[in-house]
């Protein structure tokens, strides 16, 4: 080991083996007391909170910060192959081949003789082969495979994205809004609502942004970053918060 860590030294850059010698490093009996008794558990939150700071870095248009977020994403990775290696279940080089493989059976326009020249025909495809892989075999299949770890308008959206493809989908645009004003309604004229009803107008919220072109999770969010800008504003303007609360909730052309 003290090999390995003299030759890593030794070098002026680094590649993504390196970035495996360096965990292996500091996971071994005498490397680091931290990383050596993290488990995939341990450092599950890690690895989302890593994830969201990539996309902070594409958000804000930032280069540098792009780099260095995904370094620590592609350092997650890593992380949680040479656990498994150190089990001799898989390692580094059996995710790669996996993923390559995994593309270029999933594009036989590129890699075969399937002709797919447009877009929505790629994504076909590509849905069909998925299909296949993982022995989906209704479209049922396709909404559970969805993972419950999603943020909830992300899963949602994808829950009726794949329902459409079965045929559930909504006529227009209309139809959709006139269910959520029912369920607003059933809101308003009821006391106390139960989560069921909120969920279901939440879910219904989710299916316009999918007809609209609009992603609801992206949408939420930079929405959230408009109200703390409007909310600093109101505090900022001297006046009393409680007579502001309809302008923290305006939309950009009422303010």
């Amino acid at each position: 080991m003290q090999e390995l860590i003299k030759s890593i030294l030794e070098k002026k850059s680094y590649n993504v083996y390196d970035l495996a010698d360096i965990v292996r490093v500091l996971r071994s009996e005498n490397g680091c007391p931290w990383d050596k008794v993290q488990t995939h558990e341990s450092i599950r939150k890690d690895f989302l909170e890593e994830t969201y700071e990539v996309l902070e870095a594409i958000d804000a248009d930032n280069a540098d910060m792009l780099r260095e977020e995904l370094g620590d994403v592609l350092l997650q990775v890593v992380f949680h192959c040479r656990i498994e290696e150190e089990k001799q279940t898989f390692d580094l080089d059996a995710v790669a081949d996996e993923v390559c493989k995994k593309l270029i059976i999933r594009h036989p326009h590129v890699f075969g003789d399937v002709n797919a020249d447009t877009v929505d025909k790629v994504l076909t495809n590509w849905d069909a082969i998925k299909k296949e892989e993982k022995g989906q075999e209704t479209y049922s299949d396709t909404l559970k495979s969805v993972p419950k770890v999603f943020p909830s308008l992300m899963r949602a959206q994808k829950l009726t994205k794949r329902a459409s493809r079965a045929g559930a989908d909504f006529s227009d645009v209309g139809e959709v809004t006139s269910l959520i004003r029912e369920k607003l309604n059933t809101i308003e004229a009821s006391d106390t609502s139960s989560d069921e009803d909120i969920g279901n107008m939440l879910l219904l919220c989710c299916e316009l942004a999918r007809l609209k072109g609009a992603d609801a999770e992206e949408a939420l969010g930079f929405e959230c970053d408009r109200y703390t800008e409007r909310f600093q504003k109101l505090e900022e303007s001297g006046k009393p918060i409680s007579e502001g609360t309809r302008f923290i909730y305006s939309t950009p052309t009422n303010e």
